[in-house]
């Protein structure tokens, strides 16, 4: 019988009796056969430990570089966070955790592989295969013990005794009998082999890629978990950004008027003055002029000096010991310049010493400052205002009326406008307005003389220009502090009830103004101007600390808070009496407070482990290793940002997998832009390929996620992503300077303004010039061709469906940020910016 056209021939035992040379080669195709099975067994087993070594690498690595994110705690400048910042300083232990709970799973991979994989196929290799190469050793001894038996007994002279060949005969026929039983034992085990190896060998393989592909699905089912967190947190991050750049714009002007006031300028501080004396001191050989650090406090007339210039008899164990000096003044005169052969000197008298200390000031301005402090005797200078003088306006019947105008005309004809109050008019133009208006006795404002950017800039002037903000510095500590409330709900309360506590004229015109801006605000999805943006810009307007310090300015963020609570609650702070059960901010709530544990975070409640049993049947269908059911990761919802509140905004934590939970969208939630809320199948819908996620290749990518927001219940497991209008154009608040650039042209914007160039070099970009630019209109419409990377399913009527590859025509800029309008198969709608190529 020849080889079977399939695998491996069959051995019939009854060819064991004929033993045949074609049984013979039979026989042997089936010992190469094992052999090729054993070497490739020794080889896997050799690669498993490779890769079960490379893996504890790995995961060592791993747990390194996530032990150094969890031990990294960012700080914030100043005494307080917004709900942005806990969030941001948390995230990276939140991404520790996540990769400690991968890490967990891959130790239980590496630890289970030994015996899932490693140990069964040793077993089966020496066991198995062992045990035939025993039989076939046993069946070569016999086979030639019997051959060479079989040879003498034929040789046997048949003149021997009946008796003798007799007897031969029969101790040949047991000879035979023992070559036969080990011939079929060896046919018998050789086939058995053959056979188990089909499972004895591949069921490790399975047990361990079962145990290696739950570990890859736990990871999926970490990113879906991760997906709302990160949509989160990447609004946390625009928000700080949209922080830093307000606050990053009024320090700069501070540093900048600092420096331009050079040494006439007194440092805000607890004392009346302080800085550098250089103070004479006599020694036996004339004397020598030794730097202090001198302050003074003109209510208690303490003065002291801390000597800065470290002597080595001052230093012990290497720990200098310098106490400062501490004296009352008695007075305090100017040193005539011909009495003593240094400039800016002046001489005091103190209680405690007798004679006088000659000081010798930095410069002359240094010297009239300290000695106006220490009301020396010296005609005295008036302080030089660091604040330039503007035209103090009040609030007066002038400016109420200006207002309303200017209200009542932004109502009715520019209302729509985008990034109304954002873009600022042409500085000489405002300047013109505010003179016609508060020049004129009769308070007039022609409606078509000026345009609405022009009005709405001088709305904002009017109230910056007031000789206090509106919101009075009297109460400005007690709103900052209102605003770093945890709770957002005693948030409202707290400002609410502080609102009530303005004088009269200024509640009225807060009510005016915040009025108003909630109307601008309800048409969000047409002028882009959420509540959250409005707060960004009328934050520093409506409020400004009274000592203009960056560490004041630190508090801008909050300011912006103040003022986007008043907006969204207008209605209840105007026409309620406040709740005064609620305790008001008393002392600046201190670092010492955990608001740390207000941080959204991943996953609420322990994970469960997961099983790998060694040897896994794959009709295991029940097993929750590859269960993943849609209520296992909820999403919650992504309501409005205002203000900047955890509760306000929080994607619902992830619930553990029995008590799916999403919170339901609040109606500021409705302002997003029906054309910005779609989504395109994005990689997470598993609609189309994924596409690249290097910032270079496809530039809008992270902002178009960054700006978006889901609203689904727990069993739309789509991660459908819809881009929200709430930071839409933060990004492009601080590029456009306040009273600056006109880049739209007022009330006439087409609904596709176009930027100037598409090219490829905008990747380099920030994301702040490329959302300003996608809102500049400009005369030049490039149109272009382009090339599907992706494939793409539309969710609403204004975008396409395409496939890979297919071709578009007429390439444009649309409004909407990451979205750009073309025409495929005769159709023109919106396609993902980062799923095409220009060709």
């Amino acid at each position: 019988k020849g080889k079977n056209a399939m695998g491996l021939p069959t051995l019939e035992f009854s060819d064991s009796f004929l033993d045949s040379p074609d049984f013979r080669e039979r026989l042997q195709c089936h010992e190469i056969e094992l052999e090729r099975t054993n070497r490739f067994i020794k080889d896997l087993i050799k690669d498993g430990n490779m890769l079960i070594s490379a893996l504890k690498s790995l995961s060592l690595a791993v747990q390194r570089f996530s032990q150094s994110l969890q031990e990294f705690q960012f700080e914030c400048i100043g005494d307080a966070e917004t709900d942005d910042e806990v969030n941001i300083a948390q995230s990276l232990k939140e991404f520790s955790q996540l990769l400690s709970t991968m890490e967990e799973e891959r130790k239980r991979l590496i630890q289970n592989a030994d015996d899932v994989l490693i140990s069964p196929l040793e077993k089966f290799r020496k066991e198995q295969i062992g045990a035939v190469k025993e039989e076939k050793k046993q069946f070569d001894k016999e086979t030639e013990r019997y051959y060479s038996v079989l040879e003498k007994h034929l040789s046997l002279s048949s003149k021997k005794k009946e008796s003798q060949l007799q007897e031969a005969d029969s101790q040949m026929s047991k000879d035979r009998q023992i070559f036969y039983d080990a011939s079929l034992q060896y046919v018998f085990k050789i086939q058995e082999v053959q056979e188990r190896k089909k499972f004895e060998f591949v069921e490790p393989l399975l047990a361990f890629l079962q145990g290696l592909f739950t570990f890859y699905h736990e990871g999926y089912e970490l990113a879906s978990e991760f997906e709302p967190y990160k949509q989160q947190l990447q609004f946390n991050l625009q928000n700080a950004r949209n922080n830093f750049e307000s606050t990053r714009a009024e320090v700069e002007r501070l540093m900048k008027r600092i420096r331009s006031a050079e040494e006439d300028f007194k440092a805000p501080s607890c004392f009346t003055m302080e800085g550098y004396l250089y103070i004479q001191e006599k020694r036996p050989l004339g004397s020598v002029w030794t730097r202090y650090y001198c302050t003074y406090e003109r209510s208690s007339k303490m003065f002291t000096m801390s000597n800065t210039e470290i002597r080595p008899a001052s230093r012990q164990n290497g720990v200098v010991h310098n106490t400062p000096e501490m004296f009352r003044l008695r007075s305090c005169v100017r040193r005539k310049t011909d009495s003593i052969d240094k400039r800016f000197c002046f001489d005091i008298e103190v209680v405690e010493r007798q004679g006088v200390i000659t000081l010798q000031a930095l410069s002359e301005a240094n010297r009239r400052l300290w000695m106006e402090a220490m009301d020396g005797k010296e005609p005295i200078y008036t302080l030089p205002s660091l604040l330039s003088k503007k035209e103090e306006t009040f609030l007066n019947e002038a400016g109420f009326k200006f207002v309303k105008k200017c209200i009542e005309l932004v109502e009715a004809r520019g209302i729509t406008t985008l990034g109304l109050y954002r873009t600022g008019g042409v500085n000489s133009k405002v300047q013109r307005l505010m003179t016609s208006v508060f020049a004129a006795s009769d308070m007039q404002l022609e409606a078509d003389a000026w345009d609405t950017k022009t009005i709405t800039s001088g709305l904002k002037d009017y109230f910056r220009c007031l000789a206090e903000p509106l919101l009075t510095y009297r109460l400005h500590k007690d709103f900052i502090r209102a605003a770093r409330y945890d709770e957002l709900n005693h948030r409202v309360r707290a400002i609410h009830a502080l609102v009530h506590k303005l004088p009269e004229k200024n509640r009225t015109m807060l009510d005016l103004l915040t009025n108003h801006l909630l109307k601008v605000s309800s048409h969000s999805n047409e002028n882009m101007m959420t509540v959250s943006n409005l707060g960004m810009i009328f934050g520093p307007t409506l409020m400004r600390s009274q000592e203009e310090t960056v560490a004041a300015m630190m508090n801008i963020k909050f300011q912006n808070i103040v003022v986007e609570i008043i907006i969204e609650n207008h209605d209840k702070i105007f026409s309620e009496a406040p709740d005064l059960s609620v305790p008001l901010p008393q002392a600046p709530s201190s670092r010492s407070t955990p608001r740390r544990s207000k941080a959204i975070c991943l996953s609420s409640g322990k994970r469960r482990a997961r099983l790998y049993p060694p040897a896994l049947c794959l009709a295991d269908n029940d097993s929750d290793t590859f269960s993943s059911s849609s209520s296992t990761t909820p999403m919650g919802s992504q309501e409005s940002l205002s203000s900047h509140s955890s509760e306000k905004n929080g994607l619902s934590q992830t619930s553990p997998p029995s008590s799916p939970a999403a919170e339901p969208s609040s109606p500021s939630s409705k302002q997003s832009s029906p054309a910005a809320a779609s989504s395109c199948s994005l990689p997470q819908n598993g609609k189309g390929q994924k596409p690249p996620t290097d910032s270079a290749s496809s530039p809008h990518l992270l902002p178009s996620a960054s700006w978006t927001s889901t609203q689904l219940t727990p069993t739309q497991q789509t991660s459908s992503v819809s881009s929200s209008t709430s930071s839409l154009l933060s990004a492009v608040e601080k590029s456009i300077k306040r009273n600056s650039v006109d880049s739209l042209a007022s009330g006439k914007e087409s609904r596709s303004p176009s930027r100037a160039s598409t090219s490829t070099s905008s990747a380099q970009n920030s994301s702040v010039e490329r959302a300003s630019s996608l809102r500049e209109a400009g005369p030049v419409q490039r149109v272009a061709d382009a090339k599907a990377l992706y494939s793409c399913e539309a969710e609403h009527s204004h975008e396409l469906s395409f496939p890979q590859g297919a071709l578009f025509s007429n390439v444009c800029p649309s409004v909407e940020p990451g979205w750009l309008q073309a025409t495929y198969n005769g159709r023109t709608g919106l396609v993902p910016e980062n799923y095409i190529t220009y060709m």
